[in-house]
């Protein structure tokens, strides 16, 4: 069906699927198949329900919550050679493109037509479309333009059987019927395999506005967002990041000149008409030093625009000179509570004699604790579940939740019934089985084991 070179079962190749972006987990697949089209993919899993078979769709595999790990004897159809564009519709702001199309490849082709595509994860040059819609991604500006769901408007699923089936798309009436696109987008790959992917791309902001603020402490950081909200502000971006972070960034080759000493650093950008933004910018600039800022820096052209942001687009690339092993928690907590959990979180890590570097979306509360450690070494790995644990029940205590953007997956779905009743997740197994009634599709993901009666 795809070629022998695209059917991979050697125990060394396969070794690169063993795990996602989360390397505390270690499953090496029974096999990976490549598909290069839809059709292609529908015969794939067409062959493999009829034996039985489970099947675990995948991207790029920068995932951080082990939702693209193969179970024992499940199958990776993997996304990588289905990376076309197949078209661009400037006139209607659309694109059509195949799930294996990088996030960044996207709003290269989308450029020369004035528009880009808007969510934009850290890992954007890294990770592809595909996986975005499997786990409904934001990204620093989702504080202003929201999620990945708010762009999807239509998606081709080859079905657990392989059966092609189209939702949504140009020309199709959103308001007629169930939001099926709503139901896919974020289902973490359980449902179906996503093989065709429609988006909505924005227009090119006219202008761009980006700050940093330096502080002494992270807490200060975060009062400062809360202060630039408070103002009635609408930035973009306000994203943190923490002094063990800053010093990993400057350590390494993507070092963007951040001053090591300092507790944290604050990323605030503005976009949009000219006209306001640089009283924007001022008003947001006052707020920081009235936090404790001891310097706000102004980009003054892209190339200092895109220094700003190296130290928190690179951040957890840099983490791999301080531990070759990264376990990054996502949870979201209201702004006004971002002080009080982080120095919970920091309380936790001195306790378990762990190494926790933050980087987070704090506009939106959506913290990144990075808990780094060796896997290698079994006790430190006791002492991350440990530590792991305790700060996802901070975060649910102060009204916050299990996942942002990074889904669930292996990782978390032991942390569901903290934010889920049983009704609720009942439910949840109600729908996944309309898509996958024998439980074939990225089996042991999401949703916790049943209860014993």
């Amino acid at each position: 069906m795809v070629g022998r070179d695209h059917v991979i079962t050697e125990a060394g190749r396969l070794l690169v699927y063993e795990s996602d972006g989360l390397s505390a987990y270690r499953w090496p697949p029974r096999a990976v198949v490549l598909p290069a089209s839809a059709e292609e993919a529908s015969g794939v899993l067409r062959l493999l329900h009829a034996e039985g078979i489970p099947v675990v769709p995948r991207g790029a595999g920068t995932g951080l919550s082990g939702g693209a790990l193969a179970p024992e004897g499940a199958v990776v159809v993997g996304t990588a050679r289905m990376n076309r564009i197949l078209a661009v519709d400037p006139p209607n702001r659309l694109a059509r493109l195949q799930p294996g199309v990088l996030n960044t490849r996207l709003s290269d082709a989308a450029r020369p037509f004035g528009l880009y595509y808007a969510p934009d994860p850290s890992s954007q040059a890294a990770c592809t479309i595909g996986g975005n819609v499997a786990e409904n991604s934001g990204g620093p500006h989702c504080l202003k333009y929201g999620v990945t769901s708010r762009y999807i408007s239509g998606l081709t699923l080859a079905m657990v059987d392989g059966e092609l089936v189209q939702i949504g798309g140009a020309g199709r009436d959103p308001e007629a019927g169930y939001d099926l696109v709503g139901l896919v987008v974020g289902s973490e790959g359980c449902f179906a395999m996503v093989v065709e992917v429609e988006v909505r791309l924005l227009p090119l902001p006219e202008a761009v506005r980006t700050l940093l603020g330096i502080f002494e402490s992270v807490e200060d950081a975060a009062r400062a967002v809360t202060a630039v909200i408070g103002e009635g502000l609408l930035p973009a971006a306000l994203e943190i990041i923490d002094q063990g972070t800053i010093r990993a960034v400057e350590a390494s080759v993507y070092a963007a000149g951040y001053p090591t000493d300092a507790g944290a650093a604050l990323v605030v950008e503005f976009d949009g008409t000219q006209a306001g933004l640089d009283e924007d910018a001022r008003r947001a600039e006052a707020c920081c030093l009235a936090a404790g800022a001891r310097e706000v820096r102004r980009a003054r052209d892209a190339t200092e625009r895109l220094a700003l942001w190296q130290g928190r687009k690179k951040a957890f690339g840099a983490m791999g000179r301080v531990a070759p092993d990264l376990l990054v928690q996502d949870a979201t907590v209201p702004r006004t509570r971002l002080p009080e959990v982080l120095g919970r979180i920091g309380e936790i890590s001195r306790r378990y004699d762990l190494t926790v570097g933050n980087v987070f979306h704090a506009g939106d509360g959506n913290l990144h604790p990075n808990i780094l450690f060796d896997r290698r070494n079994r006790e430190e790995l006791e002492r991350v579940e440990k530590a792991s644990k305790e700060i996802m029940a901070v975060c649910v205590e102060a009204g916050g939740t299990i996942t942002g953007e990074h889904g669930v997956g292996v990782d978390k779905r032991g942390y569901m019934r903290l934010v889920h009743g049983a009704d609720e997740i009942e439910a949840m197994r109600g729908v996944k089985a309309v898509f996958d009634p024998r439980g074939l599709f990225n089996p042991g993901k999401v949703l916790p084991d049943e209860e014993a009666p």
